[in-house]
């Protein structure tokens, strides 16, 4: 058995999702388990090179966790030939910057999603890929989860028969900052810092519907700010320029509608913070990001209306959940592991920057329905 070593430069690691899920649950995860079991039985181990601009941050959590280099320099970084991997996890505004520095020091690219802030950044991303030759890829972390496997486990098995609809509810309510702090960096609520719901989930619900059901052919979408002042991590107030909720009805080929609902100002009731119902002619689903329960055709209850009298029927109770069936990985790491397969092979990575394009011309599209008040169709559909 041989093992080989991949070097992660990872930038933007001291940030939320960098640091507990890219950086823990997933390459630091890897490395402690002997690195990723290729078909053939041999191992690619990786170590990662962290990147950021608070050297004390950086410096805490390389002693914390035992990573030999960190660094504020990226040019520095991307200047070792020893590292061949470069991913970034900063914000949205200094990604294509990064990302195009990466490519022309010859890294293989692996990035957090939004990949730009618009279309335009993407393809560039994609053309300066190709003209290097470097294998890339997109976070879709979400195909991943237990919940969407199974999704896709009943999709692929027909239960639905004919898909109808999907209606997705997603978000939760991130607190303003000055009762309590909030738990969302603030970035997220300026749009010239790259934030807002649509820029930020729409690129997760492109690759959700299109990998599951079908690509998106039209939107009409509403985008708001529903809470227009907030409070930072320090305390001071600010204006909230980006859009906090969007409301969505999105046309997927072969006649499927989907209705998605994404705020960061909604309380929860339901099971999950993210839940999809699918319905189909045979049957219906609905899928969390960890759990999947279903009703078939044949078990479909047979509600009547009657406002008069209290329904009598426990509808949640009609439903029944689909077993695990297998062990479920985290899903950063799910995806970390087949990127760095592809690159140790040498093969494209399936989930790649023209994914990430399909992403924010989603976005594209149901921030100028909201803005313009009309349905808008997709290019290249």
């Amino acid at each position: 058995m041989a093992e080989r070593l991949i070097r992660v430069v990872m930038n933007g690691v001291t940030g939320r999702m960098g640091y507990r899920q890219h950086l823990l649950r997933s390459v630091l995860a890897i490395r402690a388990d002997g690195g990723v079991v290729t078909p053939d039985g041999d191992r690619v181990q990786v170590e990662p090179v962290l990147v950021g601009r608070n050297r004390d941050k950086l410096a805490r959590i390389a002693a914390d966790h035992d990573v030999a280099e960190h660094t504020t320099d990226l040019d520095g970084a991307l200047a070792d030939d020893t590292a061949t991997v470069y991913f970034d996890t900063q914000t949205t505004s200094g990604r294509k910057k990064a990302i195009l520095k990466a490519i022309a020091a010859g890294k293989h690219v692996y990035t957090e999603k939004p990949v730009g802030e618009t279309v335009a950044d993407a393809r560039e991303l994609v053309e300066a890929a190709a003209t290097a030759g470097i294998i890339n890829g997109v976070v879709h972390d979400k195909l991943y989860l237990p919940g969407l496997l199974k999704l896709k486990r009943l999709v692929d098995a027909g239960f639905f028969g004919r898909i109808l609809s999907v209606r997705g509810e997603f978000g939760y309510w991130v607190f303003e900052g000055d009762l309590q702090p909030a738990q969302r960096p603030s970035w997220n609520y300026r749009a010239e810092d790259g934030g807002g719901i649509v820029l930020d989930m729409y690129c997760h619900w492109n690759y959700v519907l299109e990998n599951l059901f079908g690509r998106v052919r039209a939107v009409t979408a509403r985008a708001v700010t529903h809470i227009p002042e907030r409070w930072d991590e320090q305390g001071n107030r600010y204006d909230a320029t980006a859009d906090d909720a969007a409301y969505g009805i999105l046309e997927l080929e072969g006649d499927i509608l989907a209705q998605i609902n994404s705020s960061w100002t909604v309380r929860v009731d339901r099971g999950e913070l993210v839940e999809f119902q699918v319905d189909g002619t045979h049957g219906s689903a609905v899928a969390g990001l960890f759990g999947c329960k279903i009703q078939p055709r044949v078990r479909t209850p047979k509600p009547v209306w009657n406002p008069d009298l209290p329904t009598d029927q426990d509808f949640r109770a009609q439903w029944e959940q689909i077993p695990d069936n297998q062990e479920f990985v985290n899903g950063f790491r799910a995806q970390w592991e087949q990127f760095l397969l592809d690159v140790d092979a040498g093969r494209p990575h399936r989930y790649d920057f023209a994914a990430g394009v399909r992403g924010l011309q989603l976005v594209d599209a149901a921030l100028r329905s909201s803005n313009e008040g009309r349905r808008v169709e997709l290019p290249g559909l």
